[in-house]
């Protein structure tokens, strides 16, 4: 795609983030999946209309891409992000196999507006004992007997 294009479908992720927490939606995100120059799917961040704190504009948008594309591989793809994705985000576009990830505003831009993701950022790099959520790993010989049959099973779908 040329930037002019790119320029484009960046604007339209900033443009449904300031609509979107003005229509009183959700925070001010804005994301737009893009496959061959064509948009497959806009949204943007809903967390607070829905009550799911999952419902960030990346992930809406990727969620709506996959039921349009009726496909969890979302290869080819690309998503303009009005800012900098969260590790949660991230990891969804990183599953979902998109290609290309483009941003606008970064985690400090958003940290100015009172989004500070940084304590995720430095969570996920601590071990699990440092940790403010210190999990508890239990009955891990039960849980891989499944991966176990999951392995042994010929009939999966891979992902």
């Amino acid at each position: 795609m040329s930037i002019k294009d790119n320029n484009k479908y960046m604007l339209k992720a900033i443009k449904m983030a300031e609509e979107n927490f003005r229509s009183g939606n959700g925070g001010p995100f804005g994301a737009v999946v893009v496959r061959n120059g064509e948009i497959i799917a806009a949204a943007g961040n809903c967390v607070t209309s829905t009550n799911d704190p999952t419902a960030h504009a990346e992930v809406v948008a990727i969620r709506e891409a996959c039921k349009k594309l009726e496909t969890f591989d979302l290869s080819g793809c690309e998503i303009f992000a009005s800012c900098e994705p969260c590790p949660m985000c991230l990891g969804a576009i990183l599953w979902s196999r998109i290609g290309k990830l483009y941003y606008a505003a970064d985690r400090n831009d958003a940290s100015r507006a009172g989004f500070d993701d940084e304590l995720f950022y430095r969570e996920l790099s601590l071990s699990n004992d440092e940790r403010l959520l210190k999990p508890t790993q239990m009955l891990q010989e039960e849980a891989i007997k499944v991966f176990d049959k999951w392995i042994d099973t010929t009939d999966k779908i891979q992902y």
